[in-house]
């Protein structure tokens, strides 16, 4: 069974400087945390924000290119949580047609806020992610991931969720 979710914040893990973005269940208010990479953060965020750039970033750009050929995203749903690793869908509408693909769920969720495609959880991934002892993705330590940290840390947390 999927659960629909909302993005009920953003925060950084203070061990490994990763952030998590929280999905909470509309249902029960179950919190799921989901580790994800800084530049996938910085989308998200920008998005909820409503923050735009002088040139569209990766998921903006995809969003584009998917309205110029007629295609929508109807929903996303996080799927799966296999050896600490969260597996998402996109689905997706063109004309008649439905299909879906794999995603990770940081891409997938930048993409449904730009749609403003409803977001799901699978029951499986809610009782897994109780019982994971999840692991932070590795931290990027290029100058560029600083950046985007930096930018991260400045954010307003109660402006999350408010799109």
């Amino acid at each position: 069974m999927l659960h629909k979710v909302n993005i009920a914040g953003m925060t950084m893990d203070p061990a490994s400087n990763t952030p998590i973005i929280i999905l909470k269940s509309e249902e029960n208010d179950q919190a799921i945390p989901i580790w994800i990479g800084l530049l996938e953060a910085t989308s998200i965020a920008s998005a909820l924000q409503n923050v735009t750039f002088e040139r569209p970033m990766t998921h903006d750009l995809i969003k584009n290119f998917m309205e110029l050929v007629n295609v929508e995203v109807t929903k996303i749903e996080v799927c799966d949580l296999k050896n600490n690793t969260f597996f998402a869908r996109i689905h997706f509408l063109s004309g008649e047609q439905q299909f879906h693909m794999d995603s990770r769920p940081s891409d997938a969720i930048a993409i449904a806020l730009r749609f403003k495609a409803p977001i799901y959880v699978d029951d499986k991934v809610i009782e897994k992610s109780k019982l994971s002892d999840s692991k932070a993705e590795a931290v990027d330590q290029s100058e560029e991931g600083q950046k985007w940290a930096e930018y991260l840390e400045k954010l307003d947390p109660d402006e999350f969720g408010k799109s």
